[in-house]
């Protein structure tokens, strides 16, 4: 099986001709599957570019959001429309409402959104302002505090999540593939090369997921997770746990690009 992979895209930015080039490229390599870890587009233009890309690729399509989908709307509105749009389409999964997706008799994969969660680094004094706090709705016109509760809300909510579907995955298969949008690891919060430091760390890491993933791989030293995260536009890996790494994708915008195939046996 081959999987390819890719983060960060931002197809709202490019052109017909680069994401043509993109799409073929994909085709060319023949994949079994292709996984989309988030920032695919905007709140005003997913459901479209989701459809543009299922028509053209006609290859199985698992995806999660990143915190760009939601611009200049709501998450739940968002995700409610990718639900529908997901539901009448014969390619396309939004892992964050999925259960678990076999991909061999031994390895499955498990997606949620996640979210920066503000608990990595130094919230209090961070002045850091992101888009996310002005152009989505859930955020939009949140006090500090007001705004690291939601933020531990939405980190929280996908530990939640990863914790329900591990807890049957890990009867069934030996290798769990996760796929999420946001770092969950300072050691996986990779920007130009170099790991982000205290005042960008909760705005660029999910500790919640993070603290859940490493409980659940200490119980169980005879399985193995592999990570696929983006959120940061820096290439990185890193090894949390003898069976626990991190693959971190690197984007750059209006160049959507492929990461390293995945191969499994069948």
């Amino acid at each position: 099986m081959k999987i390819l992979w890719a983060t960060d895209i931002h197809l709202n930015f490019v052109d017909s001709t680069t994401l043509d080039v993109f799409c073929n490229e994909i085709i060319s390599l023949n994949p079994s599957v292709v996984l989309i870890g988030g920032d695919i587009s905007d709140s005003k233009n997913i459901g479209k570019t989701l459809l543009i890309l299922a028509e053209k690729i006609q290859c199985p399509l698992y995806f999660v959001l990143g915190n760009h989908d939601f611009y200049h709307g709501s998450i739940i509105d968002v995700r409610e429309e990718v639900q529908k749009i997901s539901n009448g389409s014969t390619y396309l999964q939004y892992l964050t409402n999925t259960g678990i997706v076999k991909l061999t008799s031994t390895s499955c994969l498990i997606g949620h959104d996640s979210w920066s969660d503000g608990r990595y680094g130094d919230y209090s004094k961070s002045n850091v302002r992101l888009n996310d706090y002005v152009m989505i709705r859930e955020l939009a016109g949140l006090n500090k505090q007001e705004r690291v509760e939601k933020l531990n809300a939405l980190g929280d909510e996908a530990a939640v999540f990863f914790r329900e579907q591990l807890s049957q995955a890990l009867q069934n298969f030996q290798h769990i593939f996760i796929l999420t949008h946001v770092p969950p690891y300072i050691e996986a919060c990779w920007h130009e090369g170099h790991l982000s430091n205290n005042e960008f760390l909760p705005h660029f890491s999910c500790k919640a997921t993070g603290d859940l993933f490493i409980e659940i791989m200490n119980e169980h030293p005879d399985k193995n997770m592999t990570i696929l995260c983006g959120h940061t536009h820096s290439r990185g890996i890193a090894q949390i746990l003898p069976n626990l790494v991190v693959r971190t994708g690197g984007a750059i915008y209006r160049q959507p690009e492929i990461q390293d195939p995945i191969f499994l046996k069948e």
